[in-house]
């Protein structure tokens, strides 16, 4: 797995299901600094439209890339605002 993107932080939320991801993604974002990237690292494959979803309707952040490896969702998050 890679990408392009440097994370300045990893989130580990692997064997969580909705909405845990993304509430502990947001607590996450909340304790970085503008331009920072969050890279979560999920198993659970609803992570990838319910994080694109939260990205998409969230102030502040912007989905970078995300990357599916098997059974693991890596996804890339930078704090904008």
């Amino acid at each position: 797995m890679s990408s392009e993107h440097t994370a300045t932080e990893t989130l580990d939320v692997k064997g969580l299901s909705c909405p845990m991801p993304i509430v502990k993604t947001k607590g996450a974002i909340d304790d970085l600094e503008e331009g920072d990237v969050l890279e979560v690292v999920a198993t659970d494959s609803g992570s990838m439209s319910d994080v694109r979803g939260w990205a998409e309707g969230t102030d502040g952040v912007e989905l970078l890339d995300q990357v599916e490896d098997d059974d693991l969702y890596t996804h890339y998050v930078k704090k904008t605002a």
